[in-house]
């Protein structure tokens, strides 16, 4: 845990995603209303500089922060940032190149160092461009992977989520060629355990119900619009219902979101991409965020990406953002609960009797 005992607040880190795109500005603007200060210490992982650079830009007059480079130093009553680079970096808004993904590495590996050495509670990411940020040390599709490996999860599940829905991914960036092969028993078992886990830990529902989209149209319309639901979903679906998970389906995407019926589950499996990232958009209600369940650690991101179409032009905005932070905040706090109402209950009646 952070140095944060004695405030009560979660220590939330901040990445900056791609220098030259809208992640400083969605920073800035959350920030810029003190308030959220009540709820957290954020700790922005980035450069004076960077942030001065945008701060003027925007003439945002109404954030201040602190320049920090040591946890011992941290101040709980304003934003700090943490300074990655010292050199000088040219930015410029709105162009896409080499500087801006080497940058938002940066920002990123620093920041998972301290969230392992338990200096911050949470990590909030901007987002990066996926192809300029392609490196010997960052070979990875996106933030989901690459958090993957960082914390050696056997696997994750990117949980997009609103205040009336969530819907889980069991492929991610995967081109839509390739989606079948890993529509899977053994893959579909392990999103559907990891989506029960996150919803009961992370969300604080008690018997998760859990809805699963089939592949093909219709469903598969029984094998006559492919097999993959006959061979792969449904024995899924009835093995996870063996092992105690309430799931239902396959459901046809068009007909089951067409319908609201993702309104009576708490968890939606999507088999790719767009299947479950084009209604969640539509129909998500509040400010959609993604999630990434499975780590030891709890990261939250906008559902959005890098914008350089508006970058630099103080039109970003921030509500998903700062919807993230919410999020991260929420989960942290949801997972303390969980853990104190499922510890030994021996060490329950010896803490109380002390």
């Amino acid at each position: 845990m952070s140095s944060n005992a004695h405030t009560n607040k979660p220590v939330i880190g901040i990445t900056v995603g791609d220098i030259n795109s809208i992640g400083a500005e969605l920073i800035i603007k959350t920030f810029a209303d003190n308030r959220m200060l009540e709820f957290c210490t954020p700790v922005i992982f980035a450069s004076n500089k960077t942030i001065n650079f945008y701060r003027k830009l925007m003439n945002e007059n109404n954030f201040n922060y602190q320049s920090l480079k040591e946890f011992s130093r941290l101040n709980h009553k304003q934003v700090n940032v943490y300074n990655c680079w010292e050199e000088e970096v040219q930015i410029t808004p709105g162009i896409l190149n080499e500087i801006g993904g080497k940058y938002a590495a940066r920002s990123l590996a620093v920041a998972i160092e301290c969230l392992k050495n338990g200096e911050i509670d949470g990590l909030v990411t901007a987002p990066i461009h996926k192809k300029n940020i392609q490196s010997e040390q960052f070979n990875y599709t996106g933030h989901t992977p690459y958090l993957r490996d960082a914390f050696e999860a056997k696997d994750v599940l990117m949980f997009m989520t609103a205040d009336n829905m969530r819907v889980g991914l069991l492929t991610e960036h995967v081109p839509v060629k390739d989606v079948a092969k890993y529509v899977t028993r053994e893959n579909i078992l392990a999103k559907l355990t990891m989506m029960k886990d996150s919803l009961i830990k992370d969300f604080g529902i008690d018997q998760p119900r859990i809805a699963v989209l089939g592949l093909n149209p219709h469903a598969g319309d029984d094998g006559l619009i492919g097999e993959e639901e006959l061979k792969e979903i449904i024995p899924a679906i009835n093995q996870a219902k063996n092992n105690g998970i309430l799931c239902f389906g396959p459901y046809s995407a068009d007909a089951f979101f067409a319908r609201n019926m993702h309104s009576t589950f708490d968890g939606v499996l999507a088999m790719y991409h767009d299947q479950g990232l084009i209604p969640f958009k539509s129909l998500a209600t509040g400010e959609g965020i993604n999630f990434t369940a499975g780590l030891p650690v709890v990261r939250t991101s906008p559902d959005h990406g890098t914008a350089f179409d508006i970058a630099g032009k103080n039109l970003a905005d921030h509500y998903s953002f700062r919807q993230a932070i919410f999020t991260c905040l929420d989960i942290i706090e949801k997972r303390e609960i969980y853990a104190e109402n499922t510890q030994n209950p021996l060490k329950k009646i010896e803490l109380a009797s002390e």
